[in-house]
């Protein structure tokens, strides 16, 4: 533990507390092991994700199998082979950080780390299973809670205990627990760094798409590299960030440690600062301790930069293809300079955790149990219907974006009501957006990059992802509405009998002749539902396709002719209201922000306006 809690003689009193906390945490593991952990595993290991290939297994398996002068241990086992059926969990000494761990893990000097609590355990399989798929298995993952720990070991994951004794809940952004996370993290910098091996250390909400390690070998002399906050591009290649043109902070959520001199020294000073105050951003911390000493070129390699005390050699990783949030999911900058991506971060994004989660689903990004792609009510979706001069006519401005985003929002409002009475889960559509979100006022979008308009925009953007998600009240909100990401439907995990099991809905006219609510369909013929069908109606037509998996209407303007229960509808009314949220921002004004509303349709006179005056700063929940 001496990695840990190094440092000179002016922090003996608080690498003293550290001590006495580690200890007192290993005891505390030590006990919850004892009554829980130390039983015969006999139930069968959880799976692994259940869309990995045989391939991908057996590649996996042969990076990491032992050699023959070096029997299996749980540190060098391949990557989600499970502990034998019937044998004991380890002893918590075992889960300990030690050389000997990563030495097993290391190839070619590197390990890849990423470390979080249980909350997080769905983002820790998939950063792991997108580098077993990639062929890479040089990881180790810390965990900072012991149910964790063992849902890791269940499942062939390598993992170490952090003796962090962190609480198994989500941590929200800024709050007491998320700063903790982010001391740890330094914590664990300085506990590896000494053992001698290259170190990628990542957060776990960001995924890797290519192998990032020959990459980062292209530049040996780094003693680190580092992903940015850059949205502007200042490279068209995939060479390194031009440092000097980079205005975006350093981002520590990608970075790349060699266990030099002059990076032991940054991380122990880092370690310092962040333990000296706990309000402090461990990100914040290091970007001052980097620009302390920037500027000078490293002779005869430019693309690098002597930081922090003037001897330490750093490298900044392009945005376009280390992609931040806006640089992948905003502004599409790899497509857009035709390069490959090598990982994508969550970051520049709204609603929590829940956000990020939908971000990586839209993408297609995310691995999902099995049950996802499922659901008891089947599902419903549809085609949005935008015009042409919405999306593409007169200027970009607030205006027009609220126009665009209303249009769409109508719609998803009646698809959300028929989802509702029918207990399918809504596939989102696509949403398209004109002005980009900043929490900060901007032109629309932010001058340099490359954000085309219309872009297509994640949902978080417009839609209370976490809200959409929560668990309301019922006797006030009416019964849940779940929901997918709009390539639900596209995506490779979702079974071959679910997608086969369609009935397409054709909207038609009640007066029409060939308009029939008692119409015949067949795989080769959509059926006919009237515009502005009442519930009644929708409910009777319905209840003979309760075995079909995804019902998909044609269009959902004036699908639905409203609820027969006046306070099913306002339970309704008040739960969607509260699933839109706000653009961001006007420039120059106090208060910028402009609140979605549901049902602005219905408001005559409305118009896109930041609220006047602090009474008036309210979301139009009433």
């Amino acid at each position: 533990m001496a990695a840990w809690c190094s440092g000179d003689s002016s922090s003996k009193p608080i690498f003293v507390g550290i001590y006495g906390a580690v200890l007192g945490g290993f005891a505390v593991s030590a006990l919850f092991f004892l009554l829980s952990s130390f039983s015969s595993l006999s139930a069968p290991p959880l799976p692994l994700p259940t869309t990995a290939t045989t391939t991908t297994i057996a590649v996996t398996a042969n990076l990491s199998r032992p050699t023959p002068t070096q029997p299996e241990t749980m540190y060098n086992r391949p990557i989600w082979k499970p502990p034998p059926r019937g044998s004991w969990m380890p002893s918590p000494r075992a889960f300990r950080l030690t050389r000997e761990m990563v030495a097993a893990r290391a190839r070619d000097g590197a390990i890849v780390v990423t470390f979080g609590n249980y909350a997080f355990l769905d983002f820790i399989l998939t950063w792991v299973r997108h580098l077993t798929d990639l062929g890479v298995d040089n990881l180790l993952v810390g965990a900072m809670d012991t149910k964790l720990l063992r849902e890791l070991y269940l499942r062939g994951v390598p993992a170490f205990d952090m003796g962090s004794r962190m609480a198994t809940e989500d941590a929200g952004w800024g709050s007491p627990t998320f700063h903790k996370m982010g001391r740890e993290k330094v914590l664990l910098i300085n506990a590896l760094l000494p053992f001698g091996y290259e170190l990628l250390m990542c957060d776990t909400d960001m995924v890797w798409l290519k192998n990032p390690l020959p990459y980062l070998a292209r530049y040996p002399d780094a003693d680190l590299l580092t992903s940015s906050d850059q949205v502007i591009p200042t490279v068209t290649d995939d060479s390194l960030e031009n440092w000097r043109e980079v205005s975006g902070a350093f981002n520590i959520g990608i970075f790349h440690w060699r266990p030099t001199e002059p990076a032991k020294r940054l991380a122990k000073e880092w370690k310092d600062l962040v333990l000296s105050d706990d309000k402090l951003w461990d990100q914040n911390a290091f970007n001052d301790l980097i620009r302390k000493n920037f500027g000078n070129p490293v002779e005869g390699q430019g693309d690098l930069v002597y930081s922090y005390d003037g001897k330490l050699k750093l490298g900044v990783l392009p945005a376009s293809i280390f992609c931040s949030g806006h640089t992948y999911f905003v502004q599409g900058m790899y497509k857009q300079l035709h390069l490959e991506p090598y990982a994508v971060h969550t970051t520049f994004q709204y609603a929590g955790t829940e956000g990020k989660r939908h971000r990586l689903r839209e993408a297609m990004l995310f691995f999902d149990q099995p049950s996802y792609y499922d659901s008891s009510g089947g599902f419903l979706s549809f085609k949005p219907s935008i015009p042409k001069s919405l999306l593409l006519d007169g200027a970009h401005n607030v205006e027009s974006h609220f126009a665009l985003v209303n249009y769409q929002l109508k719609q998803i409002r009646t698809a959300l009501a028929i989802a509702s009475l029918l207990k399918r889960t809504l596939v989102m559509p696509p949403l398209w957006c004109r002005l980009d979100r900043m929490w900060f006022g901007h032109p629309g979008v932010m001058e340099g990059t490359l954000t085309r308009q219309p872009f297509l925009c994640p949902m978080d953007h417009v839609f209370e992802v976490h809200v959409m998600l929560k668990d309301l009240p019922k006797e006030e909100f009416g019964p849940p509405i779940d929901f997918r990401e709009y390539s639900f439907l596209d995506n490779p995990s979702l079974p071959k009998e679910v997608k086969e099991s369609l009935l397409e809905v054709q909207l038609c006219d009640d007066r029409s002749s060939g308009c029939s609510s008692i119409n015949e369909t067949n795989k080769h013929r959509p059926l006919l539902l009237p515009r502005n069908s009442t519930e009644e109606k929708l409910l009777n037509i319905f209840s003979s396709y309760k075995s079909v998996k995804i019902i998909q209407f044609s269009s959902m303007v004036d699908a639905f002719g409203g609820f027969a229960d006046a306070a099913v509808e306002t339970k309704f009314r008040n739960r969607v209201k509260r699933y839109v949220g706000l653009w961001c921002c006007v420039e120059l004004r106090e208060i910028g922000h402009i609140y979605y509303d549901m049902y602005w349709d219905e408001k005559p006179g409305w118009k896109p306006h930041p609220p006047e005056t602090r009474e008036q700063d309210h979301p139009p929940w009433s």
